[in-house]
């Protein structure tokens, strides 16, 4: 199960090389995810402080750490059998 993990954390990590940015606008989480989190959710997430560490605001738009998005989606992530 552990090496599975493994494998899963590394393919989180390629998303973060496919993605052309440092940074993942919250509107673009369900492209950088592949359709896994919703922007909405993302937001409640937010608001309960759940959400990925580093978040920036810029006029209207909020924006997060591309490492910070895969190491929080890393300890989402929960291996099914």
């Amino acid at each position: 199960m552990e090496v599975e993990m493994r494998n899963e954390k590394l393919l989180l990590s390629n998303m973060a090389d496919k993605w052309p940015s440092n940074w993942v606008c919250r509107q673009a989480i369900e492209q950088f995810t592949g359709g896994i989190i919703n922007p909405r959710s993302l937001a409640n997430w937010d608001c309960k402080g759940k959400g990925p560490k580093g978040r920036v605001r810029i006029g209207k738009k909020v924006a997060y750490p591309v490492k910070e998005v895969v190491r929080w989606l890393e300890k989402k992530a929960v291996a099914l059998d």
